[in-house]
């Protein structure tokens, strides 16, 4: 039977070939350990962080005036301030054109009415003078051909101006129709605009909100600077400074060898192992909890069982005893450490000794 045992070993050296460039390296970090004072924040650095504090605690002067056009801008932007005199104007528009657009202004024209009597008049004065001058005046001749005349005359007039009132009517009613468009189309953009405006208010109250804050960020702008300067200072020291300390360093490296045994060998390891612990521990760990692939390849004498099995994690195979198999015949010999059964083999074996040594005898 064999097995195999690891052994893990460390070796310290030291690094010789930088031993001729030694001066020029320990000069070089003699040089670079005088600028360390450096790495820290220059008088102008200062300064010039200082008038950035001043500036961040002072706040952003435009920060009022950003949220006033954003509150502006969010109620609209007054894009509907004219609402109230374009509807004004179309209720006045309204007002000047709804008689001609109902209707009722035809036939209402004064000048039609003058201009009718002065045709009645002189058709009147026309034919009753002719009329008088035949000695017929009064007669039913003279009053036909008078109110012939007069109609002649005033049809026409009345006519045109019919036709002009109903055309009054048309157009005033079309113009109403389209200054109500107008009108209304001008609301509507007003209307759309006033949204647009608040959408923008938006963007501009997040900007007013970065307004009101950037004292804040430009206060932690400057303490990152403050600290970040000195660090980024001794981070390029230190890449110079590690390289060369590397140079002259200690290397540690750890090596582990692996040999295989026989069986003989193995025991030989084991047992001289046991007996230097002799003195310290007399019971042996064999709880059948810690082995495995056990498999029993014997009895002794007094009936006890013995098994081949493998420590887990183990991969030498082992004889022995179960610590819960001893127990059932010989419980003073099995104790626990840790938690688990050990088995004192002098003890647990004195029986099954007898027995042989008497089958012996006999």
């Amino acid at each position: 039977m064999g097995g195999t045992s690891t052994q893990e070993s460390k070796q310290t050296s030291q690094t010789s070939p930088w031993a001729a460039a030694a001066p020029a390296l320990n000069s070089a970090v003699s040089g670079l350990n005088a600028q360390l004072p450096n790495a820290g924040l220059t008088p102008t650095e200062t300064s010039a962080l200082d008038a950035w504090k001043a500036n961040a605690q002072a706040g952003n002067p435009f920060a009022g005036s950003i949220s006033d056009l954003a509150k502006g801008l969010l109620s609209g932007g007054g894009a509907r301030a004219n609402d109230v005199n374009i509807s004004a104007n179309l209720a006045g528009y309204q007002g000047l054109l709804s008689p001609y657009a109902n209707g009722s202004m035809i036939g209402n024209n004064k000048a039609l009415q003058d201009q009718l009597s002065a045709i009645t008049s002189d058709v009147t004065n026309q034919v009753n003078s002719q009329f008088a001058a035949a000695g017929r005046d009064g007669s039913a001749a003279n009053l036909q051909a008078l109110g012939r005349g007069i109609a002649q005359g005033t049809a026409p007039v009345i006519a045109s101006q019919y036709n002009q009132d109903v055309a009054n009517q048309l157009n005033a009613a079309n113009s109403l129709y389209g200054a109500g468009n107008t009108s209304y189309g001008l609301l509507n953009q007003n209307n759309q605009q006033a949204n647009a405006n608040a959408q923008a208010g938006v963007g501009v109250g997040n900007a007013a909100l970065d307004a009101s804050n950037w004292g804040a960020s430009q206060l932690l702008g400057e303490e990152a600077q403050r600290r970040g300067i000195p660090l980024n200072a001794y981070q390029t020291l230190l890449g110079s400074i590690l390289p060369l300390a590397q140079a002259f360093g200690t290397n540690n490296s750890t090596s582990n060898q692996t040999s295989t045994m026989s069986g003989a060998q193995q025991f030989g390891t084991i047992a001289s192992g046991l007996g230097s612990l002799a003195g310290i521990f007399k019971s042996i760990p064999s709880d059948r909890r810690l082995k495995e692939d056990i498999t029993q390849v014997g009895t002794l004498f007094d009936g006890s069982p013995v098994y081949r099995y493998r420590y887990r994690n183990s991969p030498a195979f082992q004889i022995g005893l179960m610590a819960q198999d001893v127990e059932t015949r010989t419980p003073d010999a099995v104790i626990e450490i840790g938690g688990f059964k050990a088995v004192d083999y002098q003890k647990a074996t004195e029986a099954a000794v007898r027995m042989e040594n008497a089958d012996g005898l006999a």
